[in-house]
């Protein structure tokens, strides 16, 4: 039994529907069906899940939400008329929105919470009658009913392990479950959000509840590419991934599968299959706790920027007895948290986002690390970009380094900064904002093409 989960751009219209339903009907094996809320269906469209957020906010403060809720019902209008739907299906989307609307206002991050998550459970029930118009049974699942509790984190909900016991009994069905995504209910009944682009981690905890032979992830490219073909021309598809390698690309930048994921399949070991509903015949890319290792020893490069770097220099700091701890606990108290934290013997260098701070906030943290560390220097350096490159191979491969240190100076880029993890599996750099783009070229030249 396998778990197929759909993404926004492969619900946007009808047409793009239609190619849904011939897809499941293509394996038997296809019984639990995850949908995301319409995408956009060109580049100047807006997300569903974007109006409802719109609709949301207006609705808390008492502003006029005509406007919006009419762009938010004419979607889906038009995707059932579009399928040949009924009236019955957007009547009843219809209810559910006006219903909102009369939530407890007292709670707003979940009362804004369960207008982002109508936007995919409205779209599975017209998805379910679509199925079943189309002569496949099939039937809308309330998560509620199905049993997927989570925690009390509007926005970033967390799955709890006695969900799956409950998801478990889904096997059971004979008809194929359309299964909303992106959110689960509290114990206590409330809609609880997933983090944005949550749809992929219901697929995956549906995976593991049912404990799924595969979990296929239908989005709109062909594969998971080597680097972002909006950087690098025709860059090539990889085949296989293990988990490992898919979390630190996702976390490097790669947005074709949510960073949080892979975690519920990947503690059973079950496969995730990345596959275009516009191209379905494409192998598409592999995700597995394992793979065969090949002669390439990076796999991927990941790019994003937006980071700050924070320099601490103190003499002789390498014998100071807790000196990162007291770091971390100034840091904690201005409620930032931080991506990296290369050091030296006299140095320390704090990676973070810049968005944490404004300018004032920044130049008191300054004035404290360097106060209370009682530190040489405390400098800071803006608009850096983290440059990752990706693959279990490289512990198995010389000269992956001076390959890369070689592709940045040939192209006159500085690294500002090299970490690379225990494990092996990923090195990154710090290098200056306005050279990511050409960074990513030149690795890419480096490991792919020369």
């Amino acid at each position: 039994m396998n778990v197929i989960k759909f993404g926004g751009s492969s619900l946007a219209s009808g047409s793009q529907l239609k190619k849904v339903v011939q897809i499941v009907k293509e394996d038997s094996a296809r019984k639990i069906v995850v949908v995301s809320a319409p995408g956009k269906r060109s580049a100047e469209d807006e997300k569903v899940t974007d109006l409802l957020i719109g609709f949301g906010m207006k609705a808390l403060v008492g502003h006029d939400y005509s406007a919006v809720l009419g762009k938010i019902i004419n979607r889906y209008q038009s995707i059932a008329e579009e399928l040949g739907l009924g009236n019955e299906i957007i009547d009843e989307i219809k209810t559910n929105l006006d219903s909102l609307v009369n939530g407890n206002k007292d709670e707003p991050d979940y009362y804004l919470d369960a207008f982002k998550a109508s936007g995919e459970n409205n779209n599975a029930k017209l998805v379910a009658a679509y199925f079943n118009q189309e002569g496949v049974p099939a039937h809308y699942m309330d998560p509620q009913e199905a049993g997927l509790i989570v925690t009390n984190e509007p926005g970033n909900a967390q799955v709890l392990s006695e969900s799956y016991e409950q998801l478990y009994k889904l096997r059971e069905s004979k008809e194929v479950i359309i299964f909303p995504g992106f959110f689960g209910y509290t114990k206590d009944g409330k809609v609880c959000t997933f983090s944005r682009g949550g749809s992929d981690i219901t697929g995956s905890i549906l995976a593991n509840g049912i404990k799924a032979d595969l979990y296929e992830n239908f989005t709109d490219v062909d594969a998971i590419f080597a680097a972002n073909p909006n950087v690098v021309e025709n860059p090539i598809g990889i085949k296989e991934l293990t988990y490992r390698e898919m979390r630190e690309l996702s976390y490097g930048g790669f947005s074709v599968l949510h960073d949080e994921a892979l975690q519920p399949a990947f503690k059973l070991g079950i496969p995730v299959q990345i596959k275009n509903t516009n191209n379905p015949s494409a192998p598409g890319t592999r995700i597995m706790k394992e793979r065969q290792m090949s002669e390439q020893s990076v796999i991927g490069i990941a790019s994003s920027s937006g980071f700050s770097s924070i320099y601490i220099d103190k003499y002789l700091m390498n014998r100071e007895i807790g000196f990162g701890r007291k770091v971390l606990e100034i840091l904690e108290s201005k409620g930032i948290s931080y991506e990296h934290m290369p050091s030296g013997i006299d140095n320390l260098t704090i990676i973070l986002h810049s968005d944490q701070m404004t300018t004032e906030e920044e130049h008191s943290l300054l004035v404290q690390l360097k106060e209370e560390l009682d530190a040489d220097s405390v400098t800071v350096e803006r608009n850096i970009a983290l440059i990752m490159i990706v693959g279990e191979g490289m512990r198995e491969k010389m000269f992956t380094m001076s390959k890369a240190a070689t592709a940045f100076s040939e192209n006159n880029i500085n690294i500002d900064m090299i970490n690379q993890g225990a494990s092996e599996v990923s090195v990154m750099f710090g290098i200056q904002a306005k050279h990511e783009d050409l960074a990513v070229k030149a690795l890419y030249e480096a490991f792919f093409v020369k």
